[in-house]
């Protein structure tokens, strides 16, 4: 069988996307909601940061209720990926209670570990990783490590004996960093763009903004819309996240994988095609 394929961004509350992305609305205005007008799916970054409140999941399944389709893949907390000192159970019961109305609705896509690029394959961070595999063992996870050295048979085995996804990244070619992969490795395979802008992504001084500035070309798209066709005679389902989030460039490609991998056209927002007037390739007529 075919895997679906869910195609969304990384974030969809960006101070820049207003008139860009969003048009001019009141205070009951639904960024999300009206964001899931046109993809099936997204990838929550708040969730890094802190666990949200039960209260804020569910708003979000209200949101995309119309959509009942609409998946949402949730980044772990970054107590688990980035911080020194040892996490335990009360941390993993405080983030699955957080995320409760995601998983008991059926809609939770899956959980994305995202590690730092400072975190290589060594015995004990290996050994870290196991313990987090342990710990959300019945949620479906994905990995996303940066390092090259990660990029080895006993890494790749051990992700395919538990059914882990491994996180298959675009980001700025550098020495030591994992290149364009297409690794299935459990149900869920899993891809995240993150733009090319090398200058600003080795710059310590760069801002958020300056790392994530990057629109993808057709031609940059192609390989991967290849490798994500690949990837669904293998996997149950796949997602395909766009970060390159800075002036809605994020959703310009997503629309464009989208419009691709289901060989027709879509839906885009208006305020979109007024600023990538690109977009007029592949969206329905209004």
């Amino acid at each position: 069988m075919t895997a679906e394929v869910r195609i969304g961004t990384s974030g969809w509350s960006y101070p820049d996307w207003e008139g860009v992305v969003y048009p001019g609305g009141g205070a009951g205005f639904r960024q999300l909601r009206y964001l899931a007008e046109f993809l099936d799916a997204v990838e929550v970054n708040t969730t890094f940061y802190r666990p949200p409140a039960p209260r804020l999941c569910a708003a979000w399944l209200r949101d995309t209720a119309a959509q009942q389709g609409f998946r949402f893949a949730v980044k772990l907390w970054q107590r688990f990926t980035h911080a020194a000192e040892p996490w335990g159970e009360a941390e993993v019961r405080q983030f699955r209670e957080a995320i409760r109305p995601l998983t008991e609705s059926g809609r939770l896509g899956a959980v994305l570990a995202q590690y730092p690029w400072s975190f290589t394959h060594t015995r004990e961070n290996a050994f870290a990783v196991k313990h987090l595999a342990d710990a959300f063992a019945d949620l479906p996870l994905v990995i996303e490590v940066r390092h090259a050295s990660w990029q080895v048979p006993e890494y790749l085995t051990w992700l395919q004996r538990r059914g882990i996804g491994f996180c298959n990244i675009d980001q700025p070619p550098a020495r030591n960093a994992i290149g364009e992969t297409n690794y299935v490795t459990g149900p869920v395979a899993y891809y995240r763009l993150h733009g090319r802008n090398r200058e600003a992504w080795f710059d310590r001084a760069a801002g958020r903004d300056q790392r994530y500035n990057y629109l993808y070309s057709p031609k940059e798209l192609a390989p991967w819309i290849r490798r994500i066709q690949e990837a669904r005679q293998l996997a149950a389902v796949a997602f395909v996240m766009a970060n390159n989030h800075f002036r809605g460039q994020a959703l310009v490609n997503a629309l464009q994988l989208r419009a691709a991998l289901a060989g027709g056209r879509v839906r885009v927002p208006p305020a979109l095609m007024e600023h990538y007037p690109i977009l007029r390739e592949i969206a329905v007529e209004p």
